[in-house]
């Protein structure tokens, strides 16, 4: 599980009265859409356990700002209670807009010089075996935020040489160059999220191309076979079954070894509808056929997300991995 921080969004934003902004102004005037309801497969345990607690005390003392309570995600419970820790670097604001994303979408402030070392201390203080750093995308800078991944990852590497580094990383679009800077700092971990199936890119996820992102994580091997690559959609979006089982061929074509499948849900009425509920069994399904296609490893379920479980899925990679020398 993943909490995910957000160490750069409120001192800068006191005082600028951006409260009173839409947090999502390019969908403002879309039509309302019907938001269904949840099946009891979706439903989960609501947060307040001590060790969740705990984690909320850091938080709030810390004046951090988590996108698992932004995005209200499912797992927060779990999440919390574990202690697990994504952090978005590079602000709170992203530079696309996406149907599906809860994010806020604009134009982001620059970047925190010290934003680095501040990721890395909080890794250290918290004690992370392994953790997940992503970001918003910034398409406003030249190299897409890239040298700031790779600062983040040294300083993690310097403070605590023992973390295992996983990444989360925008498609770095037109960036010339990005991706290689990010590989070279060598995080344990590259994942880019397709999100869905091609046929869906023009009103899930229109800033973005899906061949684009299939050549980024093919890139990474190229550059260095030892990365484990990793990738994750969501279902429920409109996409035919025939549609998923191309994507994974897609991904197997750019040899990634992780794939990751969950249930969209949808954030608020101007936001992309839940076309369907996918049952468990159609996961289940989805799982045993990506393990026959030959990824190391494949979490498919109602409530998977790019970051649940993430340290543990690292030791099942390594010993997959392992199995297959």
């Amino acid at each position: 599980m993943a909490t995910v921080f957000d160490i750069n969004n409120d001192p800068r934003r006191q005082g600028k009265g951006e409260a009173a902004k839409p947090r999502h102004p390019e969908k403002a005037k879309r039509p309302d859409s019907p938001i269904l309801r949840k099946p009891d497969w979706i439903r989960v345990k609501a947060p307040g356990s001590p060790q969740w607690a705990e984690t909320n005390r850091i938080v709030k003392e810390n004046k951090l700002v988590t996108v698992c309570e932004e995005a209200g995600c499912p797992n927060v419970g779990e999440c919390w209670e574990k202690k697990h820790a994504t952090f978005m670097i590079m602000g709170d604001t992203c530079t696309r807009a996406c149907a599906f994303c809860n994010v806020r979408t604009g134009l982001p402030e620059p970047l925190d010089a010290q934003e680095p070392a501040k990721v890395a201390d909080a890794v250290a203080k918290l004690g992370l075996s392994h953790v997940v750093i992503t970001s918003v995308d910034r398409d406003d800078l030249a190299d897409g935020g890239a040298e700031h991944f790779a600062q983040t990852i040294r300083a993690i590497r310097q403070r605590s040489p023992q973390t295992t580094i996983e990444i989360l990383t925008p498609d770095f679009l037109r960036k010339e160059g990005a991706l290689e800077v990010v590989v070279a700092a060598r995080p344990d971990v590259f994942n880019h999220n397709l999100e869905t199936v091609p046929s869906k890119y023009l009103t899930v996820r229109p800033g973005a191309r899906y061949f684009h992102s299939i050549r980024l994580l093919q890139r990474v091997k190229e550059l260095d076979p030892t990365i484990f690559t990793k990738s994750g959609i969501m279902v429920g979006l409109g996409e035919e079954r025939n549609e998923v089982l191309q994507l994974m061929d897609d991904l197997r074509s750019a040899d990634v070894d992780f794939l990751t499948i969950g249930q969209y849900l949808q954030p608020t009425r101007k936001h992309h509808p839940v076309m369907r509920f996918v049952t468990p069994e159609e996961f289940k399904s989805y799982e045993t056929v990506a393990g026959a296609k030959g990824f190391l490893l494949v979490s498919a379920s109602p409530l998977t997300r790019s970051s649940h479980h993430a340290g543990e899925d690292f030791a099942k990679l390594k010993a997959a991995r392992l199995a297959r020398t």
